[in-house]
């Protein structure tokens, strides 16, 4: 579910020499929407319906970003992108975001040109198998054949495990998630390996998702957040503080339901959040209600959080590291001020 860190795909993001351009919030301005490239259908994070209408976490932060611009969180239009697609789509420009479930790591970081803006869900990769096999640890798989997505990190992750625990595996790849998630499903591989909000979401694709279960062992750190095109400031800060704002809303208790009204708390902090003192959108472009925007019109972290992919989702996915810091969790953002 990761970015790709195929040295074809390296070479072929590098060989565009595209500077990012300076005047990205003018340019999303002039055409009046957001260009946010997703996954081609992740359940929880994005994913579209029958009608073509989209919904997920990273969905709802693009929606953000534009709320925070336009003061309409319609304002978005969503690229659908695979993993070995989703570098090109950023640096040729065709997309002004990318917020598709993709790993911040060193190589993607400051190779490839793009600079990551947060991290909007801490995730980690995992392996899930069929009830039936008896397996109940990852320790288990010594022998296995193992279905995995190509063109991510995810492969390199899953040798090192099994190098490190000297155990033997077989690999079957393929290039799309739903090519991945068929195989594992018709009893060619012994185990699916992803990261773990993959394997919640693709399970519920299953024909019985019952019979399957998510193994308890996480085998790496995969920080998920928003990229976007190295060298443009201004607009990387607006996609920053998109995820501040949700997650300071969250702290302060200020909701998409009392947004309009927590404009009249004596709470500075939460005035600052909402416009209603001080002067912060000037630095990023927007106007001084833009984080109420958000707030009001997308919701703060926990509403986007639980209707995507925590307790009130089909997923019910614990909170867990993605809880605030004061909670047990460690999202933390900055303060407004």
């Amino acid at each position: 579910m990761r970015t790709s860190l195929m040295l074809g795909v390296t070479a072929a993001v590098m060989g565009f020499a595209v500077a990012a351009s300076a005047t990205t919030l003018e340019d999303v301005k002039k055409k009046g929407f957001v260009q946010c490239g997703v996954s081609q259908g992740l359940k929880g994070f994005s994913n579209p319906d029958d009608k073509g209408d989209w919904t997920g976490i990273d969905v709802d932060f693009c929606r953000g970003i534009a709320a925070a611009i336009f003061g309409d969180p319609e304002k978005v239009k969503f690229t659908p992108l695979s993993a070995k697609e989703r570098f090109t789509a950023l640096q040729s420009g065709e997309i002004d975001v990318l917020s598709r479930n993709t790993t911040w790591a060193i190589s993607r970081d400051t190779a490839l040109g793009f600079d990551f803006r947060g991290v909007t869900f801490y995730d980690g990769q995992g392996f899930m198998v069929r009830k039936s096999s008896g397996v109940k640890s990852a320790l288990e798989l010594d022998g296995a054949t193992i279905c995995v997505l190509m063109g991510t990190s995810t492969p390199l992750t899953l040798a090192d495990f099994f190098r490190a625990n000297n155990m033997k595996y077989e690999p079957v790849q393929f290039e799309k998630d739903d090519e991945v998630v068929a195989t594992y499903e018709s009893g060619r591989c012994d185990a699916y390996t992803s990261d773990q909000s993959g394997l919640y979401a693709n399970r519920l694709t299953l024909k019985n998702p019952d019979e399957h279960i998510v193994l308890p062992e996480i085998i790496s750190k995969e920080p998920l957040g928003a990229v976007v095109r190295h060298g443009d400031n201004q607009w990387g800060d607006i996609v920053t503080w998109t995820l501040f704002a949700m997650l300071n809303a969250e702290e302060l208790e200020v909701s998409s339901s009392n947004a309009e009204g927590m404009r009249a708390s004596e709470n500075p902090e939460i005035r600052r959040l909402l416009g209603t003192e001080g002067k912060f959108g000037e630095g990023m472009g927007l106007s001084d209600d833009w984080a109420f925007n958000i707030i009001a019109k997308v919701g703060n972290y926990a509403e986007i959080y639980d209707r995507n992919v925590g307790e009130k989702s089909p997923l019910g996915i614990p909170r867990g590291l993605n809880a605030l810091w004061n909670k047990g969790g460690v999202q933390y953002a900055a303060p407004i001020r």
